[in-house]
């Protein structure tokens, strides 16, 4: 057991490798939230006979990659955005429209709040309860709003309690802030994994809210975090123009630019992601609702919030215990609002997800 305080992202294998001497290569990280189908067949096929793109330089304007994302979201291609991952366009974002004073929805991503600091604003915390199982009441959300607030950050599906804000629930909200002149953005990194994404997503109401501007990525539905390929959905054109002057050039290589478009148009890997998903997220929460050791927190993306309730457990222990296997799993005491009582993982496939399962049971069955 290390006796440091080590809490690892998913991305961090190397320092992983490094402290548990277990090459990065076996390891299965249920920590990063990333599709468990990898880059998708006809991807990988097409995009390696596209090489000779990196002799020219991308269209300056994106025009057929905006089409291809128009209509996979369903929006119109002027609504569009595209950058090098959503993290440049939370980091444009703020930069264009600097906030004074930010309202976030937490427990939550930890980007938001240092974006928000770097260009000399300061954020409070909106915290989802643990006795109402992390769902929003968006009542009381809305009787915290006023007008010394400038921004509303909210993450939907929320990482990392995987609740989820339904559309007539943020037009309620959108309606609030509105009266307050307060702007809306939305991380829907992880809504195509829900079940029902037609109702969660937000981007039709950007034809109506001119407050409101929603961020996505390929990082994790299609499994191609070093792609850094992202996008932005708003209906307000002022904004689009000022992100625009502000962005660089050619944000996004020519490769990344053929590769969105395939991605966007694979239809039949859309619907294989959604369906093991659907299975797994059912099957697990079914499981580890039945025991006594643990709370496990309803699901609606493509991983789950659990507490420990067993004496003497805790997630650095749990960590510790699945990682000695080659299973690593999310420490969530660094999220706002959680302790070392919880911890997140995401659904991989059936045989992976057994073996941590298994692993969960030896510490807390």
């Amino acid at each position: 057991m290390l006796n440091h305080k080590d809490h690892f992202h998913g991305s961090d294998l190397e320092q992983i490798e490094e402290i548990y001497h277990i090459k990065k290569e076996d390891i299965i990280s249920f920590s990063a939230n990333i599709n468990p189908l990898g880059i998708s067949g006809n991807l990988r096929s097409s995009l390696s006979h596209q090489l000779d793109a990196i002799t020219t330089y991308p269209d300056r304007e994106y025009r057929e990659l905006r089409k291809c994302i128009a209509a996979y979201a369903g929006t119109q291609p002027e609504n569009i955005i595209v950058g090098n991952g959503s993290t440049e366009l939370i980091s444009l974002f703020i930069q264009t429209y600097a906030p004074k004073k930010a309202l976030i929805l937490g427990p939550t991503y930890s980007e938001y709040e240092r974006e928000i600091s770097l260009e000399g604003g300061s954020t409070l915390y909106y915290p989802l309860r643990e006795e109402q199982n992390f769902q929003l009441d968006t009542a009381d959300l809305c009787a915290h709003l006023n007008d010394s607030l400038d921004l509303l950050v909210l993450c939907n599906p929320n990482n990392p309690t995987s609740t989820s804000i339904s559309r007539r629930e943020m037009r309620r909200i959108l309606d609030a802030c509105l009266q307050y002149g307060i702007f809306v953005m939305v991380d829907e990194t992880y809504v195509e994994f829900t079940a029902e994404e037609d109702q969660v997503s937000s981007v039709p109401l950007t034809n109506y809210y001119t407050n409101l501007i929603i961020l996505r990525g390929t990082s994790k539905f299609f499994a191609a975090p070093g792609l850094r390929l992202g996008y932005a959905v708003t209906g307000n054109r002022d904004l689009i123009r000022s992100v625009n002057t502000r962005q660089n050039p050619w944000s996004i290589s020519s490769l990344a630019e053929i590769a969105g478009r395939l991605m966007f148009q694979d239809q039949e890997y859309i619907r294989e992601t959604q369906s093991l998903i659907s299975g797994e997220r059912s099957r697990l929460f079914s499981l580890l609702d039945s025991w006594d050791s643990v709370t496990a927190y309803r699901p609606t993306a493509n991983f789950m919030l659990v507490k420990i309730l067993k004496e003497n457990v805790d997630a650095d222990q749990l960590f510790d215990h699945c990682i000695r296997k080659g299973l690593m799993i999310r420490n969530c005491s660094t999220f706002p609002f959680l302790n070392n009582r919880f911890f997140r993982f995401c659904f991989m496939k059936p045989e992976q997800n057994d073996r941590l399962i298994e692993a969960f049971r030896e510490l807390l069955g």
